[in-house]
Parts: C-alpha cells; sequence; structure tokens
C-alpha cells in the first residue's frame, strides 16, 4: 500500500460509525405514534398470511451494492438509528406473548387472553443485531471473480430459512470487490413483514442523499388513481365503465380459469412441480433510463416489449432457432392497489388512512406475453402497449386482493391458498416494477452504486423485476438454474432486445 492510500485508509478509520446516519423522517412525526398501533397484538393480514404458508413462502431480496467497503460495526450502528425502530422489524409472528410476572421471571401466555382475539399476531420483542448482521469474510483476493461470488452466497440464502423466533429479516455483508461495487450487502426481508413498494419506502428512508446528507432522496411524485369520470359527459362515463367492467370480467375469468384448467405452453422456462422450494439464481444488469424513456414515455410499455422480443429470442435459440407457433405464456405481475400510486414517504405509509398504509396491499395481474418474431423489433413494445393498456382499464387487481382476502377471513386459508398457487404455479414467470432515488444516496457513509431486489420461494423458474435508480434501469433475474442453466444469457438477450428497439425508435422520422 502506498503512502497516499495508507493516509486515506487511516483517515477512514476515524470517520465515526454513524457518518451519513440521520434520525428516520417518520420517527419525528405523529406517525411514530401512530406506529405503535400496528406493534403488539396486531394481527397478520390475510395476504401476510398467505406468504407464511409453504406454497408461497416468499421472502424479498435485495442485493445494494457500495461504493466503499461496509463494516459490519457500520452495518450495525446504522441499522439501529434507522431498520430496527420500525415495528415490523422489531416484532415476531407469534400465538403467545411473553408477559412478566411478579418475582417468577417471565412466562408464555397465550395472546387471545391478551388482546381478546386468537390467531398469529405481531408481538414485539427486542432485537439483538448479531443474530441478524452477518459479516462474511469470504477470504478471496480480488482476482476471483467477485461477482460470481455474489451470486452464489445470495443463491445460498435460499437454502437457510431465517428463524420464526427472532424478527424475519436480516443483512449480509461480503466485502468482495464486484465488476460495479467495493462491498455488497444483501438484505433479506420476508414477505410478511410488507410488499415491494412498503419496503423501498423504508429503505429510502433509511438513506440520504450524499449530495446533501441531511436530506431525504427524490423520487418520482405518487400520483392518485382516477377516483372516478362521473364528471365527464355521461356518453363518455358509460362507455368508459363498460370497457372497465369488461376488461375486469375478463381478467377474473382468466384468473380462475388459471387456477384450474389454463396453463401455459411447456417451454425451457417454465417450472416444474416442487419449484418453489428450490434456490434461485440472482442476476442483474442496468439499462440507460434516458434511453428507455426516449423510446417511448411509458416505460411499462417498453419494458413488456422489450421482455417479449428477449423472449422471443431466448426460446427460439433453445428451439433450434425455430420458435414454436401458438405459445401462451403469461406472467403474473404484482400492482400496488393503493388509491396512491408510487412510492411515498415511510411517515405517511405509517399514517392510517393515508391512502399510502404499510403493509401487503399488491393485487395481481395476468399478463400475456407476445412471443414471436418481429421483422420490426418496435412491434414488440406495440403489442405490449395494447395489452398494458387493457390492463390499467381494469379493476381486476383489486377484485382479485379483495377476493383473496375475503376468502382467507371466511373460509380459511387452505380455502385461499390452493387456487392462488394454482393461478401462480401455471404462468411461467413473475414480472414487478419499482421506481427509486433519481439521484445518488448513500447509507452508513457510503455512497450506493445500485439496487437489485428480487424474490424467491414462490413456484415459477422465473422472475423479472425492474428497479430503477438515478439514470439507470437495473433489471433483475431470479432464475431456477435447472430450467434456466444460464440466466446471463437471457440477460443478454434483454440488453439486446433493448438496443434493437432503441435503434428502430431512433431511425423512425420525427413529425415537424
Amino acid at each position: 500500500m502506498g503512502a497516499a492510500e495508507a493516509a486515506a485508509a487511516t483517515v477512514e478509520q476515524r470517520r465515526p460509525l454513524t457518518v451519513g446516519i440521520s434520525r428516520p423522517s417518520w420517527l419525528s412525526s405523529p406517525a411514530a405514534a401512530a406506529a405503535e398501533e400496528i406493534a403488539d397484538g396486531e394481527p397478520l393480514s390475510p395476504h401476510s398470511r398467505i406468504f407464511r404458508q409453504p406454497q408461497l413462502n416468499c421472502h424479498v431480496i435485495s442485493i445494494l451494492g457500495f461504493g466503499k467497503i461496509i463494516g459490519k460495526d457500520e452495518m450495525k450502528a446504522g441499522l439501529e438509528a434507522t431498520l430496527v425502530r420500525h415495528p415490523r422489524f422489531s416484532s415476531i409472528q407469534a400465538r403467545h406473548a411473553p408477559v412478566k410476572t411478579d418475582n417468577l421471571g417471565v412466562k408464555l401466555v397465550a395472546l387471545s387472553q391478551v388482546t381478546g382475539k386468537a390467531g398469529v399476531r405481531w408481538v414485539r420483542t427486542t432485537v439483538n443485531l448479531d443474530e441478524h448482521v452477518v459479516y462474511k469474510d469470504l477470504g478471496h483476493g480480488e482476482c476471483t471473480d467477485g461477482d460470481r461470488l455474489v451470486e452464489d452466497y445470495a443463491s445460498g440464502l435460499c437454502r437457510s430459512p431465517l428463524d420464526p423466533s427472532r424478527p424475519l429479516w436480516d443483512v449480509h455483508i461480503l466485502p468482495i470487490r464486484s465488476s460495479e461495487a467495493a462491498s455488497v450487502a444483501i438484505f433479506r426481508f420476508h414477505h410478511s413483514l410488507g410488499d415491494g413498494v412498503s419496503l423501498a419506502s423504508l429503505l429510502l428512508d433509511c438513506t440520504r442523499r450524499t449530495s446533501d446528507p441531511e436530506s431525504l432522496p427524490s423520487i418520482p411524485g405518487a400520483g392518485r388513481r382516477p377516483a372516478g369520470i362521473g364528471s365527464r359527459r355521461f356518453i363518455f362515463w358509460l362507455w368508459a365503465t363498460t370497457v372497465y367492467a369488461w376488461n375486469t370480467l375478463v381478467d377474473i375469468f382468466l384468473f380462475f380459469a388459471s387456477a384450474t384448467v389454463l396453463k401455459d405452453t411447456r417451454t425451457a422456462i417454465k417450472g416444474t412441480e416442487g419449484i418453489e422450494s428450490r434456490p434461485k439464481r440472482f442476476v442483474h444488469r442496468a439499462l440507460c433510463l434516458d434511453d428507455l424513456k426516449a423510446i417511448k414515455s411509458t416505460i411499462n410499455d417498453v419494458l413488456v416489449g422489450v421482455l417479449s422480443a428477449a423472449l422471443s429470442r431466448y426460446l427460439s435459440r433453445n428451439s433450434g432457432g425455430i420458435l414454436p407457433k401458438n405459445l401462451r405464456i403469461k406472467s403474473i405481475m404484482f400492482v400496488n392497489i393503493r388509491p396512491s400510486t408510487g412510492i411515498h414517504e415511510l411517515a405517511k405509509m405509517m399514517k392510517k388512512g393515508s391512502g399510502a398504509e404499510w403493509g401487503n396491499r399488491i393485487g395481481y395481474i395476468l399478463l400475456p406475453l407476445p412471443v414471436m418474431k418481429c421483422d420490426d423489433p418496435l412491434e414488440y413494445v406495440r403489442k405490449g402497449e395494447a395489452i398494458a393498456e387493457r390492463k390499467k382499464n381494469s379493476w381486476g387487481a383489486k377484485f382479485i386482493y379483495t377476493s383473496c382476502s375475503l376468502i382467507v377471513k371466511t373460509l380459511g386459508l387452505k380455502a385461499a391458498i390452493l387456487p392462488f398457487y394454482k393461478a401462480v404455479s401455471n404462468t411461467t414467470l413473475a414480472m414487478s416494477n419499482l421506481v427509486g432515488p433519481t439521484e445518488e444516496v448513500g447509507f452508513c457513509g457510503s455512497p450506493l452504486v445500485y439496487i437489485a431486489t428480487s424474490v424467491y420461494g414462490h413456484p415459477q423458474a422465473l422472475t423479472v423485476h425492474f428497479q430503477s435508480y438515478m439514470n439507470k434501469m437495473e433489471v433483475v433475474l431470479a432464475a431456477d438454474e435447472l430450467a434456466i442453466p444460464n440466466p446471463h444469457e437471457l440477460l443478454d438477450d434483454i440488453a439486446d432486445s433493448f438496443e434493437l428497439i432503441k435503434d428502430a425508435a431512433a431511425a423512425v422520422p420525427t413529425s415537424g
């Protein structure tokens, strides 16, 4: 190590462990008091209970690339000031609660005796960060393929269940230099803690802008869903309502047909029975967000088109260059059903009645993906746009969410699990999209280089997650290697399809 490097290391060691750590905004607001209402005795929501079942034992895994090596003490200090203050991350799920008795220590008392209600509920506990923060020095030099080591480690986490006697989350720090980052931290949360919108909101509240360490990140503004169209002309209102009602009926029929007889075509990327218990491999790659916007302002339409083109390339190559006709390939797409769309400040999510409450408030859309050969790459985007537009004009996602919750409450978990599991396992892949900060953010004094989030524990061989951050769109694949032996090939197909579509859009003459 040279003199300059040694001096820099000395300065780094002298930094306080809490550099770049600020008190979470929601703790300084009236929402802090409201947060206690979702602590002791709060029952698990129907969808949180569904995610605890063996067939759908889902976990969220978020791989964060840092600009410098993060130590265990730094991470613990950061989590102590942020994450563990959240009631969901300092609670266990139990039927019993520890209750102190006079001079007799502690004994277990049924929660129904305390709350008057039976069932699994959230119970506050003391968090021992040494049980949740793992510093894994793999002992490899910088010449080793750091990307592969991170992939292997993340895949291995699928085989190690979270301890249900503790809050259902952990963090694994890997001091490994990869192609993009100086070190990596892998956050793992059980899906019963909250959906992607909730967890993303919490993560953002734990970070600060690197350009202004006292300021929260900036994210694209959250909008409100159309509340209704009654103020428009009656004929238009009647037509629009008819369209919504018809599309909703079609979506409901498609969901229940998929839960019974409507199975996707057996292809190279279709999972087999028991796939939910097998580990996944997580790979990711960044696309330029500005280039995506240049193709079309509605990014979701472009992403559906890019994915359709990539799957067409991948399946064609795996079928000897001949793409089978009449392929039926559907993606189950996770949809935020809150009245207010997008990511919100955590203070708002912790406030009941805000329209953006914390929890698993996700609906499901079955999205048919056009897999075919097109001479014009833009045709994939046009077809994706037509499919996505019809799905936007539907109440199907909210209906399925509400129906599923109602079935759990009235008929029990078993009545809801079987059709839900069948509907998911009869599709080919899952797909989701989350927006992130528009500028660079940091945690524990280190800038985040990338955010790559995905899930595992569901009955599909492939999940495609899109995560925006700064001027990048991270494409994250969670792939079962028995079905998709080399998921990097599919990543290549996504990147190549994106370039072809981008070039085709640039070649279209502009009007005027």
